[in-house]
């Protein structure tokens, strides 16, 4: 991962510098680029919540061999882990590489472990056409994210997502407002209860499941889960639509009293190893998705890059289960945490 990691330093020069600590203070207001957005604080927000959080340790038990495997939404995984979906190589990355090398590497690297790659959607079309390739290319084995666009494209992108055979679909309407659409004049909004109804009947209708990435409110929760989605990403995306928002470890209790049980719920945002992903599970996610990690994995390794990082989360993961006794994924919950 060392060398992944340099040479991903190297072709990502001046859109995000690789940190050691990958925190947003090197990067606050580089958007487009890596960084958070303003004064980056809800990037910044993310690492910290999550770093904030403590584990018990407890070695007096019998789960020396761990099983990280789960299922989410029907979907068999090696562990509860997915690739977040972004994209956007050319003004984001840096554009040393191109679009379908980066999601090629993504899916496929991720199918190649057992877990499944997200694949992001924007301006230009190359970036959610790049993406719904590699999930026919790998046998629709990923989930496509359509971002809230308005009219007759939103239908337009969800029919492509639907023929790539994929799963589920996802929206991440935590995009409505993103800076860099606006630059490009293909602005994405809110959506109101009526209109994402009509969005998951119609994903339903398919016989697939619809994701909603971008929910930071218990009350936004229990709509999603009224309105019948399938599975919610609490997520303020990386800290790049609205600053000073709270980090998601903050927000995720709040949500899973709310909603744990009606649907499954997913959550991002400063995730690093694998404590981090078992930090996340503890607090009432169902499933994790890591971002900017997995950005750097294939832009400094391609496919390869993928697989090791995944490699190491797993191994990170399986370590922390045996240190606070936790045979299984079921086990990491609440009672895994230290309380002051």
């Amino acid at each position: 991962m060392k060398e992944i990691r340099e040479k991903a330093r190297e072709l990502m020069k001046g859109y995000c510098r690789v940190c050691k600590v990958c925190d947003g203070k090197a990067c606050a207001g580089e958007v487009p680029g890596m960084g958070g957005l303003g004064t980056g604080s809800s990037f910044k927000n993310n690492v910290n919540a999550l770093h904030d959080v403590r584990l018990n340790m407890r070695l007096i038990h019998g789960a020396t061999e761990p099983e990280t495997a789960t299922s989410i939404l029907g979907i068999d995984l090696d562990m509860p882990v997915m690739a977040a979906p972004i994209g956007g190589v050319s003004f984001n990355m840096g554009g040393q590489i191109e679009e379908e090398e980066y999601t090629q590497a993504v899916v496929g690297g991720c199918k190649n472990k057992g877990i499944v790659g997200c694949t992001g959607d924007g301006v230009p079309p190359l970036i959610h056409e790049c993406g719904n390739k590699a999930i026919v290319d790998n046998g629709g084995h990923g989930i496509p994210f359509v971002k809230p666009w308005e009219g007759v494209e939103l239908n337009e992108k969800l029919e492509k997502a639907h023929e790539t055979g994929c799963p589920a679909i996802g929206m991440d309407i935590d995009a409505a407002g993103l800076i860099t659409l606006r630059k490009m004049g293909r602005p994405v909004s809110p959506k109101t209860p009526e209109e994402l109804r009509s969005v998951i009947e119609t994903v339903h209708d398919w016989g697939l499941k619809f994701i909603l990435k971008g929910v930071m409110a218990p009350d936004e929760a229990a709509l999603a889960a009224d309105l019948g989605v399938d599975g919610i990403v609490v997520s303020n995306h990386g800290g790049r639509v609205l600053d000073h928002c709270p980090g998601t470890a903050e927000v995720l209790p709040g949500v899973a009293e709310k909603v744990k049980g009606s649907l499954t719920i997913f959550a991002d945002g400063g995730v690093r190893d694998g404590v981090d992903v078992l930090k996340l599970l503890a607090l009432g996610a169902d499933c994790v998705m890591v971002g900017r990690p997995f950005s750097i994995a294939a832009l400094g390794g391609l496919t390869d890059g993928v697989e090791a990082y995944i490699d190491i989360l797993k191994g990170q993961l399986t370590q922390a289960m045996v240190l606070t006794g936790c045979q299984t994924i079921d086990d990491a919950d609440g009672g895994i945490l230290f309380r002051y």
